[in-house]
């Protein structure tokens, strides 16, 4: 093993010594002679000194050639993100155009809902509306002024959204001062709204659907909102569902409400109604929209007509000489639904006119005769259900 190795080196150095044997050069000059001897060593030492310079060109070579292939690919990735980035600019642009035409949009919506309000409800207690909303306003101040700092192209949406705020408290508080008038108007009739309220609130039901908006989608002011709407919805149709219209136009009554002497035994009696006499065939009106539920004779009665009015409320128009309306017909107010005559247990052509809540008489007469601020909140109410019904 050793002997091969020795062989090996041997033919190693005779290689390199053929390849750099010493050389003598020979350079004759004016006759004389001269020789220059280049050793073994010398040829080796020029040779790594060469092969040195050509590897350090070769890596310098290398590395500019690398250091340029790098240098394009940085330029053409600046390139790209400047394309991305112009193009996220264009979106930018487009977005901030696109809040202010919505801005604008809503502003003007909301400038038509602000006169529509002026129209219809005046511009009264502003103030106080507005003194609602500061202390409002103040807690939630800090939240907003971070949100315009954050987004200022969504400062245009949140000033409006402020706007719709105060619109909502100052809508709220006109739809509860007309609900508080209708509440006192159904009042000087002797009736509890807030017991109609619960009556109406027991006569509910249907299958459950759930909501499939977000939470939260509604706020604060506009569930007041909805809810003093609801509540001034129901005390308007409750107050023109009260029986206060002339049921006749005969003014005189013949027989009040109340204990009275029998016109045929002379004995005392209880009279449920009011008796209004006139002539035979006088058209007979509904004192207050309403369905008929009855049309027919009744014991003592004659032919008679009744009229549901909802909140358990109900007229009776009796003696009549024939008929004009048709179990289920719906009625409005002053609408013809009989004729006077003197049917069943009566002494001469009248009216036999009754008022009954829940099933019992109650006396017609403070209905009949209800105040002039009563009727103007009546007429009120019903101007804004016709609106509603023309525009519906």
């Amino acid at each position: 093993m050793l002997q091969h190795s020795s062989q090996r080196v041997a033919a190693l150095r005779a290689w390199w010594n053929a390849l750099c044997p010493e050389r003598e050069i020979f350079l004759r000059s004016g006759g004389q002679v001269k020789f220059i001897r280049i050793s073994r060593r010398a040829q080796l030492l020029t040779l790594g000194s060469v092969a040195a310079v050509l590897i350090g060109w070769g890596g310098i070579t290398a590395t500019m050639a690398i250091d340029g292939m790098a240098l394009a690919q940085e330029r053409a990735a600046l390139a790209a993100k400047g394309q991305s980035v112009a193009k996220a600019a264009g979106k930018v642009s487009d977005y901030r155009k696109s809040v202010d035409a919505l801005a604008q949009d809503l502003e003007a919506r909301q400038d038509f809902m602000d006169e529509l309000y002026r129209t219809h409800f005046g511009s009264e207690d502003d103030d106080a509306a507005g003194q609602d909303l500061v202390g409002d306003a103040q807690d939630k101040g800090g939240s907003l002024t971070a949100k315009i700092s954050m987004a200022p192209e969504a400062a245009p949406l949140m000033r409006l959204q402020e706007r719709q705020r105060r619109f909502a408290l100052l809508l709220t508080g006109a739809v509860e001062r007309r609900a508080d008038r209708a509440a006192a108007a159904i009042r000087s009739f002797g009736l509890d709204p807030d017991a109609l309220a619960r009556t109406a609130a027991r006569a509910q039901g249907g299958p459950f659907v759930p909501w499939q908006g977000a939470e939260g989608a509604l706020t604060g002011e506009l569930e007041h909102l909805a809810d003093a709407m609801a509540r001034m919805e129901f005390l308007e149709r409750s107050l023109l569902s009260i029986p206060s219209g002339q049921p006749t136009s005969t003014p005189m009554l013949s027989s009040s409400y109340g204990y009275r002497r029998d016109p045929f035994n002379g004995h005392a009696a209880f009279h449920a109604g009011l008796d209004f006499p006139g002539h035979r065939g006088q058209p007979i009106n509904a004192a207050a929209n309403g369905k008929v539920s009855f049309v027919g004779q009744r014991s003592g009665y004659g032919n008679v007509v009744e009229v549901t009015h909802g909140n358990g409320l109900m007229t009776r128009y009796a003696h009549l000489s024939g008929f004009a309306a048709h179990v289920g017909d719906t009625v409005a107010r002053g609408a013809m639904i009989g004729r006077m005559g003197s049917t069943g247990r009566s002494t001469g052509p009248h009216l036999h006119f009754e008022v009954r809540l829940n099933g019992q008489a109650i006396n017609p007469r403070r209905f009949l005769e209800a105040r002039k601020d009563v009727l103007q909140v009546q007429q009120i109410a019903k101007a804004r259900f016709a609106d509603v019904g023309n525009r519906g």
